[in-house]
């Protein structure tokens, strides 16, 4: 059978082109299909969050994304409550604030750059498959034709057609309703970089997109009204005016809609060759910025499992980790965001002063704000390790400091840049030897902090293996390092 990609991914959004940068890099042919021909305005996320920006930090787009937006150290949640980011362990310990459109642009020149196809106007219509391809048929201006592929991910969002032709469920709920959306000028500058509260009746959420331009986020508990109903301007400044005290002279909308969001969970995240991910896996609640990160963070995760496997340095099996990592993480931001959006649309009256009290104890409780601020940025997030491994399996990694030699990174985030699994041991005098069965698959390096013990990273910064003992060897390959299947069902991650 001929195979015109190997990987087929539906959809342009952050997700897909981050995978396809991932696997075009790894030397995977991919080929993206995006149904709009023009940029959507329609859902943007503005947060970036830390380990977001450690996973950017790996492929080189870290500071060229640090460069269009704001940074945020402090995260106002209800009332006079903050979340006190600056606490992270990482190199970026803040929120970046930009508009979703700059994350999409830096992810489609890297994969562009890497040599991903990206087909605009392309919509995938139906799919089938067999143990050894997947057949999409695609409808596109030249007409439709099928594309047949070693594997298919849906990132085609939450509509996902993939996910409906797999008749995977997509069992929840509407969250919230009636929210309106604009973008609109400011006659005064807000105050702070997001703002954000909610009186009991009125929600409102202000952000900026760095060029004059604000997108306000409103929404009347009083009156809920369908998703195709009008939008008026001056409903908007006045419920601005209510939840933060000022509209800020609000003015010449360029856009407005109103629209309901939704928390729902796909019962699978896998279907034989085909995957989902980002928003075509999960959706939730914007409340904490968090549904852009995790759709990434999926992305980080299945791309560099799908080129092992594609280029025969792994089994099938590790593409079952897939599910048994990334499906926990995404329940568990539904459950965060869901009672972060509640908190935050809580009615007027003692339940309102009541809420506002225990966040801002809560917040100013250092043990309380750092797992709160972990869970939320990402950083906390880790993966089952198999029986019997060290405990630290699974953990995300943070940016060890490494010996540089003859100008080769000095960091571990730089190191990852290779795409590959990176094994870091201690200082010594014999040069590291990583084992035949790696070959293609491993760089080493050499710590700097002093201390004692060697470590194997993923390529997504997770921690593979760990020897506290100089004389242990690592792993004889990467299949040596995958847990039985029996033991990757059901893992749930620590915040």
């Amino acid at each position: 059978m001929d195979i015109h990609t190997e990987v087929l991914i539906a959809g342009a959004g952050p997700t897909g082109l981050l995978l396809a940068g991932d696997l075009a890099a790894a030397g995977v042919s991919c080929t993206v299909l995006e149904r709009r021909t023009h940029e959507s305005n329609l859902t943007r996320a503005f947060a970036v969050h830390a380990r977001t920006l450690e996973l950017f930090d790996a492929r080189g787009l870290a500071e060229e994304l640090l460069g269009t937006g704001q940074r945020l150290r402090r995260l106002r949640l209800f009332g006079d409550a903050q979340l006190d980011l600056g606490r992270l362990p990482t190199r970026f310990p803040y929120l970046l604030v930009t508009p979703q459109y700059h994350t999409e642009a830096a992810l489609t020149r890297r994969a562009a750059a890497a040599g991903a196809r990206i087909e605009n106007g392309a919509e995938l219509t139906g799919l089938d498959q067999d143990p050894d391809a997947v057949r999409a048929t695609v409808r596109g201006p030249a007409g439709t034709r099928t594309l047949r592929a070693r594997y298919l991910v849906g990132a085609d969002g939450v509509r996902s057609g993939v996910r409906t032709a797999l008749g995977i469920d997509f069992p929840g709920h509407a969250a919230v309703q009636s929210v309106m959306l604009a973008d609109v000028r400011l006659a005064e500058q807000p105050p702070d970089v997001l703002m954000v509260n909610a009186d009991g009746r009125a929600f409102a959420f202000l952000a900026p997109f760095g060029d004059g331009w604000y997108r306000v986020i409103a929404w009347d508990r009083a009156r809920q009204l369908p998703d195709d109903a009008p939008v008026d301007l001056a409903e908007i400044a006045t419920l601005t005016r209510e939840a933060l005290g000022t509209d800020f002279g609000m003015h010449d909308a360029r856009w407005m809609s109103r629209f309901h969001s939704d928390e729902r969970q796909a019962t699978a995240y896998r279907s034989g060759r085909v995957f989902l991910a980002g928003d075509a896996a999960h959706v939730h609640s914007p409340a904490g910025g968090q549904g852009m990160n995790t759709g990434l963070q999926d992305a980080a995760n299945l791309g560099w499992k799908l080129a092992a496997v594609l280029r025969g340095a792994a089994p099938e099996a590790l593409l079952d980790t897939y599910q048994a990592e990334r499906h926990p993480v995404g329940a568990e931001v539904l459950r965060t965001s869901g009672a972060l959006l509640r908190g935050a649309l809580i009615g007027a009256g003692p339940r309102l002063v009541a809420r506002n009290l225990v966040a801002r104890i809560a917040t100013g409780i250092p043990a309380v704000n750092d797992r709160l601020a972990l869970r939320l940025s990402g950083i906390g997030t880790r993966y089952p390790a198999p029986a019997g491994a060290h405990p630290e399996v699974g953990t995300r990694v943070p940016d060890l400091p490494l010996r540089a030699a003859a100008g080769g990174p000095d960091r571990l985030y730089a190191a990852l840049r290779s795409g590959r699994f990176v094994l870091v041991a201690p200082d010594g005098p014999a040069p590291i030897e990583p084992p035949a069965g790696w070959a293609g698959s491993l760089t080493t390096a050499v710590r700097a902090d002093g201390r004692p013990g060697s470590l194997l990273v993923r390529p997504d910064g997770h921690l593979s293996w760990v020897a506290t003992d100089a004389g242990t060897p690592p792993p004889v390959s990467l299949a040596a390092t995958l847990p039985a299947p029996d033991r990757t069902a059901g893992a749930v991650p620590a915040a």
